[in-house]
């Protein structure tokens, strides 16, 4: 898709389609790519269309049902938008440069990771639309007893919590085995837990409580 969006030009400015009709089936199942179309100066009247549901599943969160079309300004979560999304979105408007990032945020409460490309539409008169291809790693409620976890344990956590054993969250990660029993032991080790499934329960235990409040 990055290459389709290299071949176009200011002065003859397409359609997003045009970049990325030919590749959306070659797009992974973990993968969500939509639309924002910019109308204005004003990103919270800028409007977001799901053009690919993601495959990311979670009990914790619905994502595509909460990310379905709207304004940016009618999202539920309009600290997520002012944190993590508008300004990346400025920033592409304004240099008509692709950025790519792994983004790690708070929605809705919980704990999100995902990586990130956002490809503006290249225009002499201003980009009236973006792209934005993300991949999910992580959707989690991080554990009170350690705010340090990094990328990897909280994918882990997250994959866990769902009921995957330790080599399926090792094939699904790109991890060898031992990476991941070494994490878990690790994560054992900072929460207290006496086994992996004492583990869980208190992740689970955590979960429910911040549902709670």
């Amino acid at each position: 898709m990055l290459d389709r969006w290299l071949a176009t030009r200011a002065e003859n400015a397409v359609e997003p389609s045009v970049v990325f009709a030919p590749v959306l089936d070659q797009l992974s199942i973990k993968m969500r790519l939509t639309v924002f179309r910019v109308n204005g100066d004003d990103p919270l009247q800028w409007e977001m269309k799901a053009i690919r549901q993601s495959g990311f599943t979670s009990r914790v969160l619905n994502i595509n049902q909460l990310f379905a079309d709207c304004r940016i300004g009618d999202f539920k979560d309009r600290r997520y938008m002012e944190d993590a999304v508008i300004p990346r979105l400025r920033e592409v408007v304004r240099s008509q440069q692709p950025r790519m990032e792994l983004v790690k945020t708070k929605l809705m409460g919980l704990s999100l990771g995902y990586d990130r490309i956002l490809l503006p539409q290249k225009n002499s008169k201003g980009s009236e639309w973006i792209i934005s291809s993300s991949c999910a790693r992580f959707l989690l409620t991080r554990p009170r007893h350690d705010a340090n976890l990094d990328v990897e344990d909280e994918a882990i956590t997250q994959l866990l919590i769902e009921g995957a054993t330790a080599k399926e969250i090792a094939a699904t990660l790109g991890l060898s085995h031992r990476t991941v029993e070494h994490r878990l032991s690790r994560l054992k080790d900072r929460m207290g837990a006496r086994n992996t499934v004492h583990l869980v329960a208190m992740l689970m235990a955590t979960h429910l409580d911040r549902s709670a409040d």
